[in-house]
């Protein structure tokens, strides 16, 4: 489905970093900090953290994806090491400052803490998670997002899954958007920051 979805020449969430990732852009240092895209799609939000002097690994299933990911990094002058990786079968094997986990709901409630069990291992001790997405209400805006309500963030869901960990900030808003034609529109949002206990 994504491979399909990415199959055209436009970018289909734009090549401009998430809102959330630019109003948090002051966690994304110092220079030379290691950080972990997840499910990173056309690689806005890998190549935003590279221009901020980011070592960055981008995760990413659909090669389509991943070329116009390449491209951008190629016009924006940065690198980012990008990676062909199922996320759901994926061993974790390294462990990053930052790890960015930004409109990933494609995972249900079964494969969740999978996902999230992957992630919370990348992170060093100390080190942050950057989550974002869409609560359920956002099905009544149909602005973008699965059209799967258990797919959504709650904020208690949330405090739930990163109980263990330092939970810096976790809000649902509302907000009108403009991230490509796949994220257009007045959107119910959810933002989660934790640290990794040291």
């Amino acid at each position: 489905m994504w491979e399909d979805r990415f199959q055209t020449p436009d970018y289909v969430f734009g090549t401009e970093p998430a809102a959330f990732l630019q109003d948090h852009a002051d966690l994304l240092g110092p220079k030379g900090a290691t950080a972990l895209s997840v499910a990173d799609g056309e690689g806005r939000n890998s190549v935003f953290m590279a221009e901020k002097g980011l070592d960055v690994t981008a995760l990413e299933y659909a090669p389509s994806a991943i070329a116009k990911a390449r491209k951008l990094a190629k016009a924006r002058q940065v690198t980012v090491d990008f990676r062909e990786v199922d996320v759901l079968s994926h061993n974790w094997p390294e462990t990053y400052d930052l790890v960015a986990g930004i409109f990933i709901q494609f995972v249900g409630p079964d494969a969740r803490p999978i996902l999230f069990g992957g992630m919370k291992q990348s992170v060093k001790p100390g080190g942050l998670i950057l989550l974002h997405g869409y609560t359920p209400k956002q099905l009544e805006y149909g602005t973008g997002g699965p059209p799967c309500a258990e797919n959504m963030y709650t904020e208690d869901m949330l405090h739930e899954a990163f109980e263990d960990w330092d939970i810096l900030e976790c809000r649902a808003y509302e907000r009108h958007i403009e991230e490509g034609e796949g994220h257009k529109g007045q959107s119910a949002l959810i933002d989660l920051v934790a640290r990794k206990p040291t």
